[in-house]
């Protein structure tokens, strides 16, 4: 047991990774960089011919960052085609003031980084460029301050568009969804998940108080930190799924359904969401009173009460052919964000609380509608939760 904990010991002093990431992000990331670099120098070597300098050697430290780590802030454009470019330019200039010497390469590489601070583009192998233009052989001393040009700009920019392309192309869907902060009401308040525990200020602070370049760009570490708080919900409610609290005899219209029908059900029942289905009960749509509400085209400056108002809405006149909505197909909201029934409750924080919604239709495994959960399900059903486990552990 001990020589285990040694070994971790070693292992964390010399900075071993962890594995986190799959085999096919791996393979993903390897042939991106390889693509990369080829078409980036390649492309060079083709518009300036086979006998100059085709590509710089710190373009492979630029390829590792914008493949392997992409969501790192060292890895994003502005530092990337500034960070590399801007040290060239610093390096060119050592070179000239005191020639290609050890001392010169290791103050071109600080003055880059001196620079790289104030214009918020730090990029490590931008230092490499520095070096590379002080002791870089006689084609690099012979294109003086062209090296900046070409091929360092030309290779920034053309590795920089691969790798886009290569993200865009292998990897569409965002590598992390954008944080909402704030009121959707548009209010001064912060949403639902900011008013407790961690929030945008914690973070900025605790990123003052380190005090140090971190490796992630500030949303994701953000969307990071939610990812492991949700885990951690995850493993205290998890067992409770939306089959367990959603309501099940539910009131459903479908597209052809007329309004008025919609709204005599809506305040019948005393209910603010009717989920729309076709045939086969899948869900096509929700509408619910704001639907209407909407729809209803309210004008402050307007002298007709709401009533009369929702009273236009739903009634047709007879003989008279417009183009008002008369169904309740056009007025619902699609597609509906639907959950399903062995998906846990603690999914649904986050869409029942920042993203507005207020009622999430649950589907079976064949995707037809079986259940409802609203928020008061899940208030309910957290608030058991943690009063069934405070008495567990008593």
């Amino acid at each position: 047991m001990k020589s285990t904990l040694a070994d971790k010991r070693w292992w964390l002093w010399l900075g071993v990774q962890r594995q986190t990431v799959s085999q096919r992000e791996r393979a993903r990331d390897v042939l991106g960089a390889v693509l990369g670099l080829w078409l980036a120098g390649g492309l060079v070597w083709l518009g300036w011919g086979a006998q100059s300098l085709w590509l710089a050697a710190p373009m492979g430290a630029s390829a590792v960052l914008l493949f392997a780590v992409p969501s790192s802030p060292l890895a994003q454009p502005w530092p990337m085609l500034a960070g590399n470019v801007m040290s060239a330019l610093v390096g060119v200039a050592v070179l000239r003031w005191l020639g290609p010497t050890p001392v010169a390469a290791a103050l071109a590489g600080g003055l880059a980084l001196a620079l790289m601070f104030p214009l918020r583009c730090v990029h490590p192998p931008g230092g490499a460029v520095a070096i590379t233009a002080v002791l870089g052989h006689g084609a690099v001393h012979d294109l003086g301050f062209g090296f900046a040009l070409l091929p360092v700009a030309a290779n920034s920019v053309l590795l920089l568009a691969v790798a886009l392309a290569w993200r865009q192309v292998t990897q569409p869907a965002p590598m992390h969804g954008p944080i909402v902060h704030g009121s959707r009401h548009r209010t001064a308040d912060p949403s639902p998940q900011d008013r407790i525990g961690l929030t945008t200020a914690d973070l900025d602070a605790a990123l003052r108080n380190f005090n140090q370049l971190v490796d992630i760009d500030r949303d994701a570490l953000e969307d990071l930190l939610r990812q492991a708080q949700m885990q951690a919900w995850q493993r205290r409610f998890g067992s409770v799924r939306c089959a367990d609290i959603m309501s099940r005899d539910l009131v459903t219209v479908e597209f052809a359904t007329p309004l008025d029908e919609a709204w005599a059900l809506l305040h019948k029942h005393r209910i603010r969401a009717l989920p729309v289905v076709d045939r086969a009960r899948r869900v096509i749509g929700v509408v619910t009173l704001v639907d209407f509400l909407e729809h209803a085209k309210l004008d402050p400056r307007d002298h007709l009460s709401l009533g009369r108002r929702i009273r236009q809405l739903i009634t047709p006149t007879p003989g008279v052919t417009s183009d008002k909505a008369e169904v309740v197909g056009q007025i619902m909201s699609s597609p509906a964000q639907t959950a399903a029934e062995d998906d846990s409750v603690v999914e649904l924080v986050s869409r029942l609380s920042d993203q507005g919604l207020h009622h999430v239709p649950v589907v079976n495994g064949q995707g037809r509608l079986s259940g409802m959960v609203t928020q008061s399900d899940l208030v309910a059903a957290l608030y058991r939760s943690q009063v069934s486990g405070e008495a567990g552990n008593r």
